[in-house]
């Protein structure tokens, strides 16, 4: 599932094309996308984009007249940037966003469809999608430690919940606690000062790191290869691989949709965290499917968003 660095890579290579530029038309083939009725389709057709923004893993597209087109792509989602017009044909594509300059499509492997459109106006509106979790990168320390001991749960699991941190998910949280040297079982609530320090560091770090990295690559061209799975990555999808930094195999722990890759001699003192067990553990402080995670709503109660037809919108 794309995560906060590759969203902003996302939107650095949109806001090169589709910034300023009018959204002439937007082609569904697949009408499931689309979960809200009003605004319709036709209401954004024509208007001019103004902003792009990151809205937890969604990227949110702001047109005239306060609109919102907001995008999660969900596990198997991705952008493309093709030629105007170009035919939606296949299984996999399921949407075209038409400018002048190209065609933003969408495409969705496999055959479940879990990616999803919304269309929104007002700020009000587009706040309600955001699960609430804090701006990592322009967190400070007291800031990051408060929103991460609210609730004890698993250093995995608090990295992860959309309600706490904003855009991680399973790739980065495996880097980030390799980076900071921890356990993916540590509990928030038990973590040592020089461990917050560790921790709050590897978090910044390591997201900012991939921002520059992948921002980089997408002013040079369109992230047409967005995945989990980074050659340059220390842990995460290196199961059976040496450790960068000591030789030791990357071991791993499965339970939901997930896994988790650690190293036991950088993270765990040497023990091997046994999977049967620890998969149970971490399960019982696990939602039961991505699906579950990625609908997580802010800790405390918000009021329900005003209706559409609601002028102040």
């Amino acid at each position: 599932m794309p995560e906060l660095p590759d969203i902003a890579a996302y939107l650095e290579a949109l806001k090169l094309r589709i910034l300023g530029q009018p959204l002439q038309r937007v082609r569904l083939a697949n009408p499931f996308l689309l979960r809200t009725i009003q605004p319709s389709l036709s209401d954004v057709e024509g208007k001019t984009v103004h902003e792009l923004r990151r809205v937890g893993k969604r990227i949110a597209i702001g047109v005239d007249g306060d609109l919102w087109l907001v995008l999660h792509l969900m596990i198997a989602g991705r952008l493309h940037w093709r030629p105007p017009g170009i035919p939606l044909k296949g299984r996999q594509n399921i949407a075209a966003f038409d400018f002048p300059g190209g065609s933003l499509t969408l495409t969705e492997a496999g055959t479940r469809r879990r990616a999803s459109l919304h269309i929104l106006q007002g700020e009000d509106r587009l706040r309600f999608v955001d699960p609430g979790g804090i701006d990592v990168l322009s967190a400070n320390l007291d800031e990051f430690r408060a929103a991460l001991t609210a609730e004890n749960h698993t250093l995995k699991r608090a990295l992860t919940d959309p309600r706490i941190l904003s855009g991680i998910g399973n790739a980065y949280s495996d880097e980030i606690l390799h980076a900071a040297r921890l356990s993916p079982l540590a509990q928030t609530q038990r973590l040592k000062p020089e461990e917050w320090v560790r921790i709050f560091n590897a978090t910044q770090n390591t997201l900012q790191l991939w921002v520059n990295r992948l921002t980089a690559e997408a002013r040079a061209a369109f992230p047409e290869k967005v995945t989990a799975f980074r050659d340059d990555m220390a842990a995460h999808g290196r199961y059976g691989k040496p450790c960068p930094v000591c030789g030791e195999k990357i071991l791993r722990i499965r339970y939901a949709d997930n896994e988790t890759n650690y190293c036991a001699r950088c993270q765990t003192g040497g023990k091997v965290l046994a999977d049967r067990g620890l998969s149970r553990l971490l399960g019982s402080d696990w939602p039961r499917t991505l699906d579950e995670l990625e609908n997580l709503t802010a800790r405390n109660s918000r009021p329900e968003p005003p209706p559409a037809s609601d002028p102040a919108t």
